[in-house]
């Protein structure tokens, strides 16, 4: 029985072993990149995660052919047949994918995935620009790579041995408990974060986060995925859709006239995105406390935008309308898409080119719905998150608390305006996350309690950079990632569900300001990049809250799970697309259905094209 156990061991130790062998690999044959010997050791350790999740699908069905050979007798050469099977398939498959990714990468710039079966079901096109030269090399790699899979499971099969065993039940628990490290394997580990390709992502050169990046985790986690979006919501024909889009794109109306909020064209910026942080929850107060106060009074001392709304109900969603422009879907989220969340436009990349370095920090696991490759693809230069902090405080299910966060964040602020360098400084809170446990006691209700822990660490963290020589170029801007269902019960599609503070503070505020107009986290990337005098023309969605130019017509946009809102001066209206109609009208008919409308079905067709 032993023999049995020690296969499986062997077994995954191996494959991974031969899946790790593909950076190397991988690195030789795209040696014009450049590598450090320091590079070539960091691809291969960092991408281990992702080779140990698709060793432990391969060695799955072995646990299952083990576990049978427990209660059936059959030969030990039958079984071994059974096991190779298997076992050769996986390795031909796998030899096919990494030879077909080499050859496609140098042509599509990243790792192969399902979009691959499209060209494959038409064979005839997808040969016909395919020279001897692309082919010899491939077919190389296949044979050597697939050859030495065969070779070494060959060896591992020999291991097994199908005699029967004493004690059946016991051995069985014993190979449900590798079965179980198996799935740990697969599942990417224990965290909240599953195996996903931002597990490999640690630099921000982007062939290196490539480089670690497993073939066939990238194709088996994509296949499925090849949707055609562009087709979803098909509201209007192409004529009527550019008739009604084209007044909401932020991206072709100059900037002049701009009212100017800072005292400098080039600010360091620092972006603090607030967990949960709902308008419902700034305005609440209990016996006469307000929940959030340290917020209320940045509020009266800065840029206040009072209508101003979260373009989603979830984190991913906000991070990437607040720092990409980019719209939030209703049945699915772009950040989980690599591939196409590495094309989006970026507040960090349109800085990058201004000569801006750019750090985000995290208390969590930025693994967690793809966060962290598309920070590095859209040009985040610097990640720090849970793994790299060493803090001696407890943790929560998501991360270290906001106390401990906020004090890293705030020294880490303070070095960067130090070095002289323009700088784009992000963070994302996290106490004020379910389950809400914070090492606090301010109010009863545990969410209330919780948001203002979150208050009076931010609080503390700007106070300190007021007493800094860095203030004076500082502009902080304070917004909520989305609301929160706050009074308990609120509808999840209603307006007020989605709104949410956005404020600007620091010394590169020209002073108190409270801006009236209807915008949503999709337009701050537009507003910031134009008080600073950058050009937003790759933003296609986002609109310069404070031109005085029309169109692009003012409002703010939301969704939820299929469907959306609109609102603006004129007032509100929700549509239900699986009910197919309006669920909430407010104010008078000033075409907003048609503005939500046309925006989700532009966003997803724009997604469609990426």
């Amino acid at each position: 029985m032993k023999r049995r156990l020690l296969f499986l061991v062997v077994l995954f130790c191996c494959t991974v072993a031969l899946l790790a062998l593909q950076k190397p690999l991988f690195m030789l044959w795209y040696a014009r990149e450049g590598f450090s010997a320091g590079e070539w050791l960091a691809v291969v350790w960092h991408g281990l995660t992702l080779d140990a999740t698709v060793a432990g699908y391969i060695a799955a069905p072995t646990v299952v052919l083990t576990l049978c050979s427990l209660w059936l007798s059959l030969r030990d050469r039958t079984w071994r047949i059974l096991l190779r099977i298997w076992l050769y398939a996986a390795a031909l498959l796998t030899a096919a994918v990494v030879a077909g990714d080499l050859g496609l990468y140098g042509y599509w710039g990243f790792r192969i995935d399902g979009s691959v079966l499209l060209y494959l079901a038409r064979p005839r096109e997808a040969m016909a620009s395919v020279t001897t030269a692309d082919v010899l090399p491939v077919t190389t790699v296949f044979l050597l790579y697939g050859a030495l899979m065969i070779g070494v499971y060959t060896l591992v099969t020999r291991i097994f041995s199908g005699a029967r065993v004493r004690n059946r039940l016991v051995w069985t628990l014993a190979v449900l408990l590798l079965g179980g490290l198996d799935f740990l394997a697969i599942r990417g580990g224990v965290s909240v974060a599953t195996a996903n390709i931002s597990k490999v992502y640690f630099s921000d050169r982007m062939v290196l986060n490539h480089a670690a990046t497993n073939p066939v985790f990238s194709l088996l986690s994509t296949v499925g995925g090849n949707e055609d979006y562009a087709s979803y919501y098909p509201f209007f024909d192409e004529e009527r859709l550019s008739a009604v889009f084209e007044p909401l794109r932020g991206d072709r109306t100059p900037d002049e006239g701009t009212e100017s909020l800072l005292t400098t064209s080039r600010p360091n910026v620092v972006v603090v995105i607030l967990e949960s942080f709902g308008r419902t929850l700034f305005d609440e107060r209990i016996d006469g406390r307000w929940v959030m106060p340290n917020l209320r009074r940045y509020r009266d001392q800065g840029v206040w935008f009072e209508n101003f709304f979260a373009n989603s109900y979830r984190t991913d969603r906000g991070e990437a309308a607040i720092l990409s422009g980019y719209p939030a879907q209703t049945r699915m989220s772009i950040m989980k898409l690599p591939g196409k969340s590495r094309t989006l436009p970026s507040v960090a990349r349109s800085l990058g080119r201004e000569g801006y370095a750019s750090t985000f920090v995290y208390g969590g696991d930025l693994n967690f719905t793809n966060q962290a490759s598309y920070m590095y693809g859209t040009g985040w230069q610097r990640l720090v998150w849970q793994k790299e902090m060493r803090f001696d405080a407890p943790t929560s299910k998501w991360g270290y608390a906001d106390d401990v966060v906020t004090a890293f964040f705030t020294d880490e602020v303070l070095a960067l305006s130090e070095r002289g360098k323009p700088f784009l400084a992000g963070l994302l809170t996290l106490s004020s996350h379910e389950p809400f446990e914070v090492p606090y006691d301010k109010f009863d209700d545990k969410v209330l309690n919780a948001m203002a822990f979150t208050d009076e660490c931010v609080g503390r963290m700007i106070d300190r950079w007021r007493d800094s020589p860095a203030w004076d170029n500082l502009l902080v801007v304070l917004v909520a990632d989305h609301a929160y269902s706050y009074p308990y019960g609120i509808a999840y599609n209603v307006p007020l569900r989605h709104r949410i503070p956005m404020i600007w503070t620091g010394g590169a505020v020209r002073g108190p300001r409270t801006v009236e107009t209807y915008a949503s986290q999709i337009d701050f990337a537009a507003t910031l990049l134009a008080q600073m005098g950058i050009g937003h023309g790759d933003f296609r969605f986002s609109k310069n809250v404070l031109s005085p130019a029309t169109p692009p017509r003012k409002f703010a946009y939301y969704t939820f799970n299929d469907g959306f809102g609109v609102v603006d001066a004129t007032g509100e209206t929700v549509y239900d697309c699986t009910a197919g109609g309006t669920i909430l009208e407010n104010g008078p008919d000033s075409g907003r259905l048609d503005v939500g409308k046309a925006m989700l079905q532009a966003t997803y067709r724009d997604i469609g094209e990426r």
